[in-house]
């Protein structure tokens, strides 16, 4: 069983990790396909900040110590919005004996009922959703209901957000507790942020 998890990533951060560690160990899956958004159809108006490549590399750089973790760039060879839909039905054309779970944090359900045939990537892609609370948002859309409640998986929550971290890179604080030094190497080296 592989998970996939999308995002912006911009930059990747220790609460993406841990959400994927969590959800790699307690679903027992094989691995964890990241996948860098070239845009967020819920961001177009406000893209991320760094440039593709160079959120390519710092997620490659992010996962490089878990072996269980790779980098999918598909979306980034992309020009427009990344549809989580389009990436799944391409990677159950190319592993078709393969289930596949889609990773999201809590946060995310906020937008999902409003993603590109949800129904149908819930279909292609039981989700997995990391909860603190362990429950469901009591005003899901019936028909997705059933999905969201069986994926949702009790863990730990590390509050980090990528907007809060670009913020305090821009002051110039410290944010060692929140990126990977590799990662935050490769932004000052690069001058992200």
């Amino acid at each position: 069983m592989i998970g996939f998890f999308g995002g912006s990533f911009d930059p990747v951060h220790f609460g993406h990790l841990n959400l994927a560690i969590q959800m790699l160990e307690k679903h027992r899956l094989s691995k964890i396909l990241f996948c860098p958004a070239y845009v967020s159809p819920h961001k177009q108006g406000k893209p991320p900040a760094a440039p593709k490549h160079h959120r390519k590399a710092m997620a490659a750089l992010a996962i490089s110590p878990i072996k269980e973790f790779q980098l999918l760039d598909w979306e980034l060879q992309q020009v427009g919005p990344s549809y989580t839909i389009d990436t799944i039905r391409e990677l159950k054309r190319q592993h078709p004996q393969e289930s596949i779970r889609l990773i999201l944090g809590e946060d995310a359900l906020k937008e999902f009922f409003a993603w590109k045939e949800v129904e149908e990537l819930v279909h292609l892609a039981p989700p997995l959703i990391g909860s603190r609370l362990g429950t469901a948002p009591a005003d899901m859309p019936p028909v997705l209901h059933k999905a969201v409640l069986a994926g949702i998986t009790k863990t730990s929550e590390m509050e980090i957000s990528s907007t809060d971290v670009r913020a305090r890179l821009a002051l110039g604080k410290y944010c060692g507790h929140l990126v990977p030094a590799k990662v935050l190497d490769y932004i000052h080296q690069n001058q992200l942020y």
